[in-house]
Order: C-alpha cells, then sequence, then structure tokens
C-alpha cells in the first residue's frame, strides 16, 4: 500500500488542525466526568425535585450504576460523535477536489481510503481512553477503587463498537460521495442494528453485543463473561469494519475522479 503512513500522518494532522481530536477528546472527557456525578447525586437530585415525594427508595448507587451510565453515554452520544467524525472523511475529499490532488501523488487509492479509516480509528482511541480514563478516577473518588484491567478492558470494546459504526458511515461517504447521504445513513444503520439487537442470536454478533461483557469487565465480575458470546460480539464487530473497508475500497476503485 504506497504512501498509506504518509497518508495516515496527513489524517492525524489534519484532525488535529480542524479540531475534530480535541473536539472528541472534549466530549468524551465531559461523559466521563458527568456519568459517575449523575450516578452519585441522581438519587439526591430527584428526591430534591420532587420533595421526598418518591412513590418508591430508590436503590443505593454503586459502581456498577456509573458503568451503566457511561455505557449509555457512550452508546448514544458517542456513536453519534463517531459518524459526525467518519461522515465527510470520503465525501469531503470529492466534493473539494482534493482526492485527485491526492491521488496524483505515488499513493494507491486503498492506502488513500485505508489511511481516512485508520486515523479515524486512532483519534476514537484517543478520545475513548481519555474518557473512560477520567470516568475510572472520578468513580474511585465518589465511590471505591475499582480495577484498572478491567476499565481497559471495558474502553478497548467500547472503541471497537463506536469503530464499528464508524465504518458503516465510512463506507457510505465513500460509496454515495455525500457528506449528508453518510450521516443520514449511517444513523440509519445505527438504530436499525440497536433494534435488530433485540433479537438475542442477533445481538450477540453486533456491536450491541459487546456492552454486557464490556460492563461485566469494567464492575469486577469477569468470570461471569460468557468468553463464547463476548468470542462472537467481538469477531462480528471486526468482520462488520472490515467489511465496510473492503466495500468501500471495492467502491472507490470503480469511482472517477
Amino acid at each position: 500500500m504506497t504512501g498509506f503512513g504518509v497518508l495516515l500522518r496527513k489524517e492525524l494532522h489534519e484532525a488535529w488542525r480542524t479540531r475534530r481530536l480535541p473536539v472528541l477528546v472534549i466530549l468524551f472527557l465531559v461523559m466521563g466526568i458527568v456519568s459517575p456525578l449523575t450516578a452519585r447525586f441522581m438519587n439526591e437530585i430527584l428526591e430534591a425535585a420532587l420533595a421526598g415525594q418518591l412513590p418508591m427508595t430508590l436503590p443505593d448507587p454503586t459502581v456498577a450504576t456509573v458503568v451503566e451510565q457511561l455505557q449509555k453515554n457512550l452508546g448514544q452520544l458517542g456513536a453519534l460523535a463517531a459518524i459526525a467524525l467518519a461522515m465527510g472523511s470520503v465525501s469531503g475529499e470529492l466534493d473539494k477536489g482534493t482526492a485527485a490532488l491526492v491521488l496524483a501523488q505515488p499513493a494507491t487509492r486503498t492506502s488513500f481510503l485505508l489511511a481516512k479509516l485508520g486515523a479515524i480509528a486512532v483519534v476514537l482511541l484517543v478520545a475513548t481512553l481519555v474518557g473512560v480514563a477520567v470516568a475510572w478516577a472520578y468513580t474511585a473518588i465518589l465511590f471505591e477503587p475499582v480495577s484498572i484491567a478491567g476499565w481497559i478492558a471495558f474502553a478497548m470494546l467500547a472503541w471497537l463498537a463506536l469503530l464499528a459504526w464508524a465504518s458503516i458511515t465510512y463506507l457510505a461517504s465513500t460509496v454515495t460521495g455525500s457528506t449528508t447521504a453518510a450521516a443520514g445513513l449511517g444513523f440509519v444503520a445505527l438504530i436499525v442494528l440497536s433494534l435488530v439487537a433485540v433479537v438475542p442470536a442477533a445481538d450477540h454478533v453486533l456491536p450491541t453485543g459487546l456492552a454486557v461483557p464490556s460492563s461485566l469487565l469494567a464492575i469486577g465480575q469477569g468470570e461471569a463473561v460468557r468468553g463464547g458470546e463476548a468470542a462472537t460480539a467481538i469477531a462480528g464487530t471486526l468482520l462488520l469494519v472490515v467489511a465496510c473497508a473492503a466495500l468501500a475500497v471495492a467502491s472507490f476503485r470503480r469511482r472517477e475522479l
């Protein structure tokens, strides 16, 4: 893949220069702060808002509450951020005409596309690690110290799920050549696959199937993770990412620039 390393550095530099990387890191940083704070003080907020007239006694918040809140934020805001990050990855270059200029240099179309997906993966990884690290620190302060290894595993599985949504949008950006269409298709895919995941057999091979094992690892119940189900969800998500990359390359090779 001629020129892949140079193009990857170029994409990462642009992610920093255009503020995409800092903005995403700040967004995930906020999620990492808000999730444990929400989990810790939500009961008090509800009691104050309802003047102590709650119809039931709320359970005391725990580390599991934090993980559930963080998982929800990453699965919603994080997924939308991943779609926004990828929606103009290829279509933006096509609109501006810079794709033809880049490919006039000694670089292949495959390198051009895979460098973009690689940069998306790196940006999402940095943002996810920052967000989860901050959430881990706040959880240790507000609740109790928790396993670093378990939260690293949580971060990696959350990142893989986010990469899947970004990959689908990246494929749409390549095939349609439209940023708006890519964003719409990425959002539709998020909704449709989330609905399909209601079926347990389907959930086990989709990015949504990573939620349960990652949560169990984060709260220190790794022994409860079913190895087969976790492996199937990881393999299915990886296959989705690879398939999106392969289809994007195949489509781009036939495109007139």
